[in-house]
């Protein structure tokens, strides 16, 4: 395959098929967040009886909730690194990297021993590999998005750009699949000897699918384009802090709402709902299952409003929607009402669709093509330090502190944040 360079030198630009594009799209995104929520998953069931010393339960939940958080760290600065090279070098090589990066991060979870083996190795190696993780996000979901949107024709941005964010709830629903299966065909002591390693080890043949889709696709045009206009710039980070800091910032505010609601919705609410609230470890995570089929549902509904009334309008939509969920809390997250809890959770899901959907079109849209895989994956993966990395930890700290409904309030505190960051843009700050 010709290179970047001789592509423009010689006008020979090759043309992406549509189905390649939208497929190497949902295929890198359910790879890399199937990985993500498999510890996230192992961080509520697992990691704390094997990876941290016995205790007070609810201190070794807490360790492991911030052995999660590592990676949402790890995700900004995944950003730069792998954002420098996707906005100087091409879209492809750096989402095959980001790619690598993340499975093999993942794989080598699988075969590390626990603390009664190791002692305070284990937490430690956990959280470099949890590190590894984070790196490799920061860099795959930008560039994802990048791929979609820029291979998208005039007026389906939009729906472009959310076959990468069909990753999520897919991502999740095998996850919580696997987990699901292991807990129904193993008892306790074979699930916490080695089957809680399985679906760690089974990333690496995903990412092989994912890396054989991605080295056939061609450079998007957009990035073409700006190696011939010579819009490339010697340092993509420094660009954004320097040019483009106020928009780096209210992007970072739009996406803020939108990680705060995901990580109530799944992993607090797993680790309340399979702790005070008692319910089995099964049947939650079949009512998660069952709720993630709204957040699908709704990501295509928003995408096809976005581009018929516009991003902007319909995150704000969304973003109200969630304010008052929050409200919700208190009455709907109980014990003993399995049908409520369901309601609830599909609820909170299908909000999150709505918000979700069109969030990485209007992310790419914020920043010019020369800075933009840095820019929008910098702002996303901030957003995640401030809005998902310490939400478990947090909302744990104030239901057993306050109540259930406080959790609410943290919520809607989240979202009018988010109303006020998308009422800040200004049509001149969106880009083609």
């Amino acid at each position: 395959m010709a290179s970047n360079a001789a592509l423009v030198e010689t006008g020979e630009v090759a043309v992406n098929s549509k189905w390649r594009v939208l497929f190497a799209s949902l295929i890198g995104t359910t790879i890399e967040f199937f990985d993500f929520y498999i510890f996230a998953t192992a961080a509520v069931l697992v990691f704390p009886k094997l990876f941290f010393p016995a205790g007070d339960p609810t201190s070794a939940q807490l360790q492991s909730f911030a052995t999660f958080a590592v990676a949402f760290f790890a995700r900004p600065v995944g950003s730069a690194v792998f954002g420098h090279f996707g906005d100087r070098v091409g879209r492809k090589a750096t989402l095959v990297a980001a790619l690598l990066t993340m499975g093999v991060s993942t794989v080598i979870i699988g075969l590390l021993p626990t603390y009664a083996a190791i002692g305070v190795a284990a937490p430690l190696l956990l959280v470099l590999c949890r590190f590894g993780q984070g790196l490799g996000l920061g860099g795959e979901w930008g560039g994802a998005v990048l791929l979609a949107t820029e291979n998208a024709p005039p007026g389906k941005r939009a729906w472009y750009g959310m076959f990468p964010q069909l990753g999520a709830p897919i991502g999740f629903v095998c996850s919580a699949g696997i987990f699901l299966v292991l807990t129904a065909t193993m008892n306790d002591a074979q699930f916490f000897a080695w089957g809680w390693r399985v679906p760690f080890l089974l990333s690496s043949l995903l990412v092989l699918v994912g890396l054989y889709v991605r080295l056939r696709l061609n450079e998007t045009p957009a990035f073409l384009r700006a190696i011939e206009q010579n819009e490339r710039v010697a340092v993509p980070i420094g660009a954004v802090l320097s040019r483009h800091a106020l928009i780096l910032v209210i992007a970072t505010f739009v996406c803020l709402a939108t990680f705060v609601l995901f990580y109530l919705m799944t992993v607090f609410s797993l680790s309340w709902g399979t702790g005070p609230l008692a319910y089995p470890r099964g049947q939650f995570l079949i009512m998660q299952i069952l709720a993630m089929l709204a957040f699908a549902v709704a990501i295509p509904l928003s995408a096809v409003i976005a581009d018929k009334r516009g991003r902007r309008a319909m995150l704000i939509v969304a973003t109200i929607a969630i304010l008052a969920f929050g409200l919700l809390f208190g009455p709907m997250f109980v014990k003993d009402q399995p049908m409520l809890v369901l309601v609830f959770l599909a609820l909170g899901l299908f909000l999150m669709g709505l918000t979700y959907g069109p969030l990485g079109t209007a992310m790419a849209e914020l920043f010019p093509t020369a800075v933009r895989y840095t820019g929008a994956s910098l702002a996303f993966n901030l957003a995640g330090i401030l809005g998902a990395s310490l939400a478990p930890y947090f909302a744990t700290s104030l239901a057993r502190d306050y109540g259930i409904a406080a959790v609410g309030w943290y919520l809607a505190g989240a979202a009018l944040l988010t109303l006020l960051a998308l009422l800040a843009i200004r049509p001149g700050q969106v880009h083609d």
